[in-house]
């Protein structure tokens, strides 16, 4: 009954961004390599051909290289789309950014859940800083607020966040030196991989590369470890 302007219409002269990338069906990645090629569209029922100036930045949380062999996305669209590319390092790489996302997502929750809350206490913010976050930052959203929902206070503290990590910090774990003799191969594992991204500043790529190991698993040992794991427990496991 009446026609109504798509995305990349309202976009012409602008910018469009589109999330998850990573995520659309083959059919729809035909669609948009064409409008990459053409800079232009045709609407849908209609028979005239619209051309338009639109940027376009994307973002995925996928590995585009693993689903273009799975089969899962065009190569040709991923160069098309890939001119500039940014790698954002994940939240356990910037720790510096956990306590300012983390303050603005107990403002945004204690708001919208009608509650006075209005700090977290240094035993909470400790726990943030210490768990890696495998989740990034929306696992950091989801737990303010969860934690928010259930915080009894006006000052969040650490019990309420339903996360959990290892009883000691992991660079201070790395410090003491194993005994050899004395450690079993797990134990000096452990040794080698935190000292190892202590060196690199948190960067499970380049302790990868030095070690010699894929960055899975380091990130899946990390996960045993916050756990409180012992090696003797991942064997049997």
């Amino acid at each position: 009954v009446a026609r109504r302007d798509g995305r990349f219409q309202q976009a012409d002269g602008g910018t469009i961004f589109l999330d998850e990338i990573g995520e659309i069906s083959l059919a729809v990645q035909i669609k948009l390599l064409r409008f990459l090629q053409e800079h232009e569209f045709e609407r849908v029922g209609g028979n005239r051909t619209i051309k338009v100036d639109v940027r376009i930045i994307a973002a995925t949380n996928r590995n585009l290289r693993e689903r273009i062999q799975q089969g899962l996305f065009r190569e040709d669209l991923y160069y098309r789309l890939n001119v500039i590319s940014l790698e954002m390092p994940p939240l356990r790489q910037r720790t510096s950014d956990i306590g300012l996302l983390a303050h603005h997502f107990l403002t945004k929750f204690a708001q919208e859940n009608g509650k006075t809350i209005n700090a977290l206490n240094d035993a909470a913010m400790e726990k943030l800083l210490r768990y890696p976050w495998p989740g990034n930052v929306r696992e950091l959203e989801n737990a303010i607020e969860r934690a928010v929902i259930t915080c009894r206070g006006d000052t969040l503290r650490a019990e309420d966040l339903a996360i959990s990590v290892a009883p000691t910090d992991a660079r201070k774990a790395a410090s003491d030196y194993p005994p050899i003799p004395g450690s079993s191969l797990g134990e000096l594992e452990r040794f080698a991989i935190l000292k190892t991204l202590e060196h690199t500043g948190g960067s499970t790529s380049r302790a990868a590369e030095i070690l010699g190991i894929s960055p899975r698993k380091i990130q899946y040992k990390l996960q045993a470890y916050q756990k409180g794991a012992t090696p003797e427990r991942e064997r049997e496991a």
